[in-house]
């Protein structure tokens, strides 16, 4: 005779494994179903959105904040953040901007100068490390908590990109300069490549060096990480140093993309990384968790919502209230995953 309640139960174990089992496919791959939802709705609400060169647009302009993204992705896998992204965009822009200046239409105030292009891209790099090295020394050696750390440079930097222009645009750039941003290489545009390029080394940088696996460590569990020999405050410092060369890089791009350097470029920016980040799949709630894959596919979440609006005419300050309840939905997400695995 069967027992009935060892069936029952038989039934039951495998019920619940059934279901583990899709929670975690859910869990790894969920974003990337959400997109591929996504990309079919759009393509039913508006038959462009499919067109080649919609697409190819979709991805070109959301490459910046995309370039933001993996920086602040570190920082947050590191149970950091960093807000002043966005301000770094614009001061590394018109810095960048000064030396890609034509000098055929240099000003008094803006004189040309002839420089070869890898000036002003080793300039704008350099401007965004130097605000990374300030951001990630406030917030290793002082213990200042990273928001309010960023926070006050967001402020700042803006401040000095104001000041270093006069809140002026520096327009009239060279042909080589502007080929960053609107060029392209066999049919692909150059801020794509470039996106796809350091998304690659982020990934080979988080995923498959010391620096990452320590990274990662440090956002786990930073008192473990320490008692093991590793050096917390040298990687939070290197990890916003290389989150403010991408933001520099970001900034070289959109200035290049528009023609013209402004101290204004960014604004804004920093959140939209941080939604492509959070959406993506890292978490603000509990260090350690966040990978590049992730990012890129929230960013590019973000990129076809805003495209998809566009293209039904959905007022701009509609799309405001949607985007901003799309991130607070992340979060709640992120916050519920974590309390139900503790």
């Amino acid at each position: 005779m069967k027992d009935t309640g060892a069936i029952t139960a038989t039934k039951v174990g495998e019920a619940q494994s059934t279901s583990q089992v899709l929670a975690s496919i859910f869990s790894k791959y969920g974003i990337f179903l959400i997109f591929a939802l996504m990309v079919v709705t759009a393509s039913m609400l508006s038959p462009a959105f499919l067109s080649s060169t919609n697409l190819i647009n979709v991805v070109r302009q959301m490459s910046v904040v995309g370039l933001i993204s993996l920086g602040v992705t570190g920082c947050i896998v590191s149970a950091g953040i960093d807000l002043s992204s966005g301000s770094v965009v614009g001061l590394s822009a018109v810095v960048a901007a000064t030396l890609g200046q034509d000098p055929e239409f240099a000003t008094p105030f803006y004189p040309g100068l002839h420089v070869p292009i890898f000036v002003p891209i080793l300039a704008a790099c350099a401007v965004g490390a130097l605000v990374g090295l300030i951001n990630g020394s406030l917030v290793a050696k002082t213990h200042i908590p990273p928001f309010i750390a960023t926070l006050g440079t967001l402020t700042a930097i803006r401040g000095v990109a104001l000041l270093y222009t006069g809140g002026r645009p520096i327009s009239d750039l060279t042909d080589a300069y502007n080929f960053i941003g609107q060029g392209d290489v066999l049919g692909l545009p150059v801020p794509i490549m470039i996106l796809v390029i350091m998304a690659v080394v982020t990934h080979i940088l988080y995923n498959h060096t010391k620096f990452g696996k320590y990274i990662y460590a440090i956002g786990g569990n930073e008192q473990a990480a320490r008692v093991s020999g590793i050096d917390s405050a040298k990687y939070k410092m290197l990890i916003y140093v290389y989150a403010g060369f991408l933001s520099g890089l970001a900034g070289l791009v959109v200035s290049s993309r528009i023609g013209s350097g402004q101290p204004g470029l960014g604004q804004g920016y920093e959140l939209d990384a941080i939604a492509a980040a959070v959406i993506g799949g890292s978490s603000l709630s509990a260090g350690g968790i966040g990978t590049v894959a992730g990012t890129i596919v929230g960013a590019l979440i973000i990129g076809v919502l805003n495209n998809i609006l566009d293209l039904m005419n959905v007022s701009a300050y509609f799309q405001q209230i949607i985007k901003g309840c799309i991130i607070v939905g992340a979060v709640i997400i992120d916050q519920l995953k974590h309390r139900g695995g503790k």
